[in-house]
C-alpha cells in the first residue's frame, strides 16, 4: 500500500512539474508591450514560493560549472527548486534548522566553484549574472540554506524505510503491462580509442608561436590585446588570459610552478602542461597568492599523425577479427582511453 501511494504521488509530481514546465517555458513573455517585469512567481508550494530570479540564478550557476545548457536542464532545476521548497515547508512544522556554519561554509565552496568556471575573473561573473559578487552570494546562500534544510528533512523522512528485492518485484509484477512505460533496446558497448600523438615538429611550430608572441610583448605590445586574439584558452576572449588572485594548488602543477618562479612583470620562455603550451607574465605576488596571465598555445596532431593513429587502429581490428587477439584484452592493453580500457573498453 505504502508504495503504491508513493508511486501515486510521484506520478501526480511529475505531471505537475510537466505541466508547469511547459507553461513557463512556451508561454509567451509578459511585459515586453506592457513594460518591465523586474521579477515574477513561477510556482507556490504553501507558503513558499518560486521566483524566476531563483531559477535564473540556479541555472546561471549550473552552467558556470561547466555544465551544457538546455530545456531538460532547466526544467530539472525548477523541479528541484519546487522539492525543496515543498521540503522546506515540512520543515518548518517540524521545526528543521540548520546551522550558519554550515550554510556559510557549503556557499563558500560553491562560490569557489562557480568563480573557478568563469576564469577565476569576479568581473566576468559579475557580467553573467548581471549583479554584484555580494549580490551573488548573497542570493547563493539563502539557496543553500534551503537546500541543506530540505536534504535533512529528506534524510529524516526516509529514515527507517527499507524495501526489500522481493516487494519491489512483487510490486512491478502488479502493473499490467499496457501501462508500462516503453524503454527503447539497450545496447552494451566498448571501445578501443588511440589518440593521434603530436609530433616534436608540431611542438615545435607552438613553441615558436609564442616566442614570436612574447618577443612582440616585450617590444611593448598588449599581453591582455594579444591573449583575446591569439589564446586558445576560451576565458581569454573577455579577460584577456587574466587569471585573477589564485592560491597554491589552483592551477596545474607546471602552471604553477613557473608563477612561484618568476618575479613580478616578468614573462616566461614557452613552457608545456597537460592543455598545451603557454606564456605567463606575473602580474603580482602575495604570500600563497599569486596574479597571472598567460596565452594558451596547443600543439595539434598533423594530418600524418593522425594517419597514424587510423593505422593502428587498423592493424589491430583487422587482428580481432582474425581472432589472434581479444578486443577486451586489447583495449585494456593499448586503448588511449583512461575512463574505459580498465573495464576491457566497455561503458558502465
Amino acid at each position: 500500500m505504502f508504495m503504491r501511494m508513493q508511486l501515486k504521488v510521484r506520478i501526480l509530481r511529475f505531471l505537475t512539474i510537466s505541466l508547469l514546465c511547459g507553461i513557463m517555458f512556451s508561454a509567451p513573455v509578459f511585459g515586453q508591450d506592457t513594460g518591465f517585469v523586474v521579477d515574477k512567481i513561477i510556482a507556490k508550494v504553501d507558503n513558499y514560493i518560486v521566483l524566476k530570479s531563483e531559477l535564473e540564478v540556479g541555472y546561471q550557476s549550473y552552467l558556470a560549472e561547466g555544465n551544457p545548457g538546455s530545456e531538460e536542464a532547466r526544467c530539472e532545476l525548477f523541479n528541484r527548486l519546487i522539492l525543496n521548497k515543498l521540503m522546506v515547508a515540512k520543515a518548518e512544522i517540524d521545526s528543521v534548522v540548520v546551522t550558519d556554519v554550515e550554510v556559510d561554509g557549503n556557499t563558500e565552496q560553491r562560490m569557489a566553484m562557480i568563480l573557478q568556471g568563469s576564469g577565476n575573473s569576479p568581473e566576468a561573473l559579475e557580467r553573467a549574472y548581471g549583479k554584484s559578487m555580494e549580490q551573488i552570494k548573497l542570493e547563493l546562500r539563502e539557496q543553500i540554506r534551503e537546500q541543506l534544510i530540505a536534504r535533512e528533512m529528506t534524510s529524516r523522512i526516509t529514515k527507517g524505510i527499507t524495501v526489500t528485492p522481493a516487494e519491489i518485484k512483487r510490486f512491478f509484477n502488479k502493473i499490467p503491462e499496457d501501462s508500462l512505460p516503453f524503454y527503447s533496446s539497450d545496447v552494451e558497448v566498448a571501445q578501443i580509442v588511440r589518440i593521434a600523438k603530436v609530433s616534436a615538429a608540431q611542438e615545435e611550430e607552438a613553441k615558436n608561436k609564442l616566442l614570436d608572441l612574447r618577443a612582440r610583448i616585450l617590444k611593448g605590445e598588449s599581453f591582455a590585446d594579444l591573449a583575446m586574439k591569439n589564446s586558445e584558452d576560451p576565458s581569454a576572449q573577455y579577460n584577456g588570459g587574466d587569471l585573477g588572485y589564485v592560491g597554491r594548488g589552483a592551477m596545474v602543477p607546471q602552471f604553477e610552478a613557473m608563477a612561484f618562479r618568476l618575479k613580478a612583470g616578468e614573462v616566461s620562455m614557452p613552457f608545456k602542461s597537460q592543455f598545451g603550451f603557454h606564456i605567463l607574465q606575473l602580474l603580482d605576488r602575495r604570500g600563497n597568492e599569486y596574479h597571472s596571465q598567460h596565452i594558451l598555445i596547443s600543439a595539434v596532431p598533423s594530418a600524418k599523425d593522425i594517419a597514424d593513429a587510423g593505422k593502428d587502429l587498423d592493424s589491430m581490428r583487422t587482428k580481432i577479427i582474425t581472432e589472434k587477439l581479444n578486443f577486451e584484452q586489447v583495449a585494456k592493453g593499448y586503448s588511449d582511453d583512461d575512463a574505459t580500457k580498465g573495464m576491457g573498453g566497455f561503458f558502465y
